[in-house]
């Protein structure tokens, strides 16, 4: 556990957008950091999820090489949530959210993922803004390594109007190269307790023991 927890940090520090310019392909993750965070992704993801009209998708715990996504597909989820990550630390609400959906309609627009994949790909994109915005962490308890997501207090970060500028270019630019909002979809998937259709961190303290 400590060990994946080492990569993952180092790997999301790798992922900012700040400091000197580096080609595109030394920013990439490796794959066993693309693994570290879908296991995360993967254990907080709840059993079941309700959809705006009432419906609920049930997550089948015993099936999870069925619903976690290709390697190259999570990577991709990864970079969109490190953008939404960074629209949140600039208090960009509104492109946090505008990136989320956008990410969602391209995937959907795929016609290839099952309404459980769907969720896994939601949650994997919030589970890349909370490990960027210091929601996620280790604690010990009663001897067992468990990943605990805590809401209590926004960690100290912010963005020069430089750095604001450049993430709204981004996600303008994501957005613009996304199916319009009109796109035929479903509503995303939302868990009970967080709200992953937006992307935010916003979420009520939660813990999830690790297996």
């Amino acid at each position: 556990m400590n060990t994946r927890a080492g990569v993952v940090l180092a790997s999301v520090m790798a992922l900012t957008l700040w400091g000197t310019a580096r080609p595109a392909s030394s920013q990439e993750l490796s794959e066993h950091a693309v693994r570290s965070f879908m296991e995360y992704a993967w254990s907080l993801t709840p059993q079941q999820f309700s959809k705006p009209d009432g419906s609920v998708i049930v997550i089948d715990r015993t099936k999870k090489a069925e619903i976690e996504v290709p390697l190259d597909v999570a990577r991709r989820v990864i970079m969109a949530g490190r953008l939404s990550a960074h629209a949140q630390i600039c208090d960009l609400r509104d492109e946090q959210v505008q990136n989320h959906r956008a990410l969602m309609r391209r995937e959907e627009a795929l016609k290839k993922w099952s309404q459980q994949q769907l969720v896994y790909i939601s949650q994997l994109h919030l589970t890349t803004v909370m490990l960027m915005t210091g929601r996620i962490r280790l604690v010990e308890q009663q001897g067992d390594k468990q990943v605990v997501v805590d809401e209590k207090k926004e960690p100290a970060q912010s963005c020069t109007e430089e750095q604001k500028n450049k993430v709204k270019e981004l996600v303008t630019a994501y957005v613009a190269g996304s199916p319009p909002p009109n796109f035929a979809q479903a509503a995303p998937p939302v868990p009970a307790g967080a709200p992953v259709s937006t992307g935010s961190t916003s979420v009520s303290e939660t813990t999830i023991q690790k297996k």
